[in-house]
């Protein structure tokens, strides 16, 4: 009997086995459901080829040439015909996004005066006018001469008429005019700054304090031409450079997002702040103008000789001011009146949104940004991105109509309004979307300005992201050269020495707020980059392309001195297009967290090379702060150990989901709505903008400054050290195993 029971047994777990065996190996893929290979599946190598195969420079050309046809500032008619042009690309039937449509805003913006156009003058005691400075830049190609070219102003100045002696304040920072001060009494003066050194409002904001009742700006040669100034052989129409007569304009405004709406999207029926709450812009007219107009103000200005470094490209001195004309000089005793008409407008601006939506992870959003609006016919800004944008969704497009291709995750673009403005158009759409985009969003990829000119690549963004941004410049060829590719050329021009004691391109931090990806950055936390192709830096000075925002930034200046055939634009195409599909599509989002903890530790061992011994001195101690960045490289070595040491592609798809999100949610640890009080929407710790100029903890560096020259702010030393060693550490626990 036992016998019979054993031999029982026995033959019952051989079938048992003999079941089991048959039921694994019986189960091929392609009998498991189809969502078994989607979500194990990850980014598909060909299609990228395929990507980069397709990508046309010939189209991104008439792209161009079509969204510069009409000056399209914000809001008005031709802003309205690239909406509609935005519109029908991305609802084509064939190569069209699943969805596209445009959401609105009611926004406060600042214009001047068709009918009273804003006027510079020189004015004798007796208000004879004695000069006069162009309203208008000078017309070279015939799309100049559209009525619908803006009088270069500065928006957001108060309208006014001042009138007062002429001084030259530099750069207009807060040093500057302390040191004029101490030579000139500045009340009732009207100073005249270049650009460069300070923002644009703050060049008034800096100004009022000291008495100064009026503020002109203009570009010095040596500032953006190589002091090269003559239209007849050496400025545009000949070459990139500024001409004379061109005016940058730009929003003088400090913060972004629409100003009357802080914090709340802009919808008609939100509540709007009273207008003279409004903080951030300039207190006292300002007027920006041409460097003709600049040199005949400033070479006949009198006083003592400003410093060295004070001086430009015009062929004189550079003086103070008496306060005013010099003695003999042909406006000797004569005034500077400012005739400033803006106004202030709420109006509404449109973002232009589109989707394909995602398969596996249509929760996760990868979000590629550029703004539509420009000053002028704006080319390059912000027409190269544009462009670039609507070839790059083209491309995709074509393939999702076609069946070939579908991501992983969810790919928004946005084509921002009113960025011009104060990335207006951006910062409402993140604070409509606060909470979805939180907890949603991967990264956010912005591509603003695609090509200031074609030397070499440049690149911006959070740490995690710089392995990726590089896989993608190796894949693609760089524009004009045989057998290098996008990334060998960039090393040439931008490298640093990497812990490893690796040579590898330099990519830079976005620490300020210079386009749309700000919202994205400081107020959400959201991994982002920015990306372009620039020019050789070591055989210009120029702080930016020449035409920026000029009515000489046109279809005819881009084809011909920017990038003579499109083919810088086809590699920045191809390089974001590139890091797109990796974001939506690989099993594991590749941001590398070991990167991030370099970036600390560099900026780590700057603060205490810096800052240890003086906060030794009053008893405050960098030792949380070093434990924090300590412990999250730590947890950055674990979770790369974890991804590296898995077959990921055979977990459980909760697993692959909880690294991604330790992934995705790592920049949104580094939020505190409370470390900045003084700064609108600035809540990431490790990227704020900072005045200190320090390559480190940007709050610690500008709390240190302050304390050394007020010793009662030592405390707020202390609180920040305090709050950043407190959100690495946090950032640090997110990164590890759940519990």
């Amino acid at each position: 009997m036992i016998k019979q029971v054993l031999i029982g047994i026995v033959c019952g777990a051989a079938v048992l086995t003999a079941g089991i065996l048959i039921g694994h190996f019986g189960i091929t893929k392609s009998s498991a459901p189809s969502w078994v290979q989607d979500v194990a599946k990850d980014v598909d190598e060909s299609l990228i080829e395929k990507f980069l195969s397709e990508v046309d420079n010939i189209q991104i050309q008439e792209n161009l040439r079509e969204l510069t046809k009409v000056p399209h500032m914000a809001t008005t008619a031709g802003d309205e015909q690239t909406v509609q042009l935005m519109l029908k690309r991305w609802q084509d039937p064939e190569t069209g996004l699943d969805q596209a449509w445009r959401e609105e805003y009611m926004v406060y913006l600042s214009f001047p005066d068709p009918k009273k156009p804003n006027k510079v003058s020189v004015v004798s005691p007796s208000d004879e006018v004695l000069y006069t400075a162009r309203e208008k830049e000078k017309t070279y190609p015939s799309d100049q001469d559209d009525p619908e070219v803006v009088q270069p102003y500065a928006a957001y100045s108060p309208a006014g008429h001042p009138k007062g002696k002429l001084v030259y304040a530099n750069q207009g920072k807060p040093n500057d005019y302390q040191l004029l001060n101490n030579t000139v009494d500045l009340r009732g003066t009207i100073a005249i700054t270049r650009y460069g050194g300070a923002g644009r409002g703050a060049k008034a904001i800096n100004a009022a304090p000291y008495g100064v009742i009026g503020v002109l700006v203009y570009t010095d040669p040596l500032d953006i031409n190589d002091g090269l100034m003559s239209d007849i052989n050496e400025t545009y129409p000949h070459s990139w450079y500024m001409p004379p007569s061109g005016v940058e304009r730009g929003s003088f405004n400090g913060q972004f997002g629409d100003m009357l709406t802080p914090y709340l999207a802009a919808k008609e029926e939100t509540y709007r702040i009273p207008v003279e709450d409004i903080t951030g812009i300039p207190p006292i007219p300002i007027q920006p103008i041409g460097f003709e107009d600049a040199y005949r103000l400033i070479c006949e200005l009198g006083g003592k000789a400003a410093p060295t470094q004070w001086q430009g490209a015009f062929n004189c001195t550079y003086n103070f001011g008496g306060p005013g004309f010099r003695n003999p000089s042909a406006f000797n005793n004569s005034d500077v009146k400012l005739d400033i008409f803006n106004y202030e407008e709420k109006k509404n601006s449109s973002n232009v949104m589109g989707v394909i939506k995602g398969t596996v992870e249509p929760d996760r959003y990868v979000i590629y940004g550029n703004h539509r609006d420009s000053w002028v016919h704006g080319a390059i800004d912000p027409s190269s991105g544009t462009s670039v944008m609507l070839e790059l969704t083209r491309v995709l497009g074509k393939m999702v109509k076609q069946g070939k291709w579908r991501p992983r995750r969810s790919i928004i673009f946005g084509s921002w309004g009113a960025e011009e403005f104060g990335l207006i158009g951006s910062a409402e759409y993140t604070e409509q979307y606060f909470t979805k985009l939180s907890e949603r969003s991967v990264a956010y990829i912005n591509v603003d300005i695609a090509v200031f000119a074609n030397a070499t690549l440049r690149a911006s963004g959070m740490p995690s992201l710089q392995n990726i941004i590089f896989k993608a410049a190796k894949q693609v060829d760089a524009p004009g050269l045989d057998s290098a590719s996008v990334y060998d050329n960039w090393i040439k021009y931008s490298n640093r020495t990497n812990q490893a004691n690796e040579l590898i391109p330099n990519v830079g931090y976005l620490s300020g707020a210079g386009s749309d990806y700000a919202a994205f950055v400081h107020y959400l936390g959201i991994t982002s980059m920015d990306i372009s192709y620039t020019y050789d830096r070591s055989k210009t000075n120029a702080r930016i392309y020449p035409a920026y925002h000029t009515a000489y930034d046109t279809f005819d200046y881009a084809s011909k001195f920017i990038d003579p055939g499109f083919v810088s634009h086809q590699a920045i195409a191809r390089t974001a297009g590139n890091v797109l599909i990796r974001l939506a599509d690989s099993l594991i989002v590749p941001l590398n967290c070991s990167d991030y903890a370099e970036t600390l530790e560099d900026y780590l061992n700057t603060a205490v090379t810096l800052y240890q011994h003086q906060l030794q001195e009053r008893n405050i101690s960098m030792e949380p702060l070093k434990r924090a960045v300590a412990s999250f490289r730590s947890a950055a070595t674990h979770l790369d150990q974890v991804i590296h040491s898995s077959d990921l592609a055979n977990e459980t798809p909760l697993t692959v989901r909880r690294i991604n999100d330790q992934l995705m949610l790592l920049d949104r640890a580094f939020l505190d709505p409370l470390a900045f009080p003084d700064k609108y929407a600035y809540r990431h710790v490790i990227w704020a903008s900072s005045s200190a100029g320090k390559p480190t903890f940007p709050g610690l560096a500008d709390a240190f400054a302050n304390a050394e020259s007020q010793s009662s702010a030592w405390d707020k030393v202390h609180y920040h050290l305090s709050v950043l060693s407190q959100a690495i550490e946090g950032a640090a626990h997110t990164l590890g195993d759940v519990i």
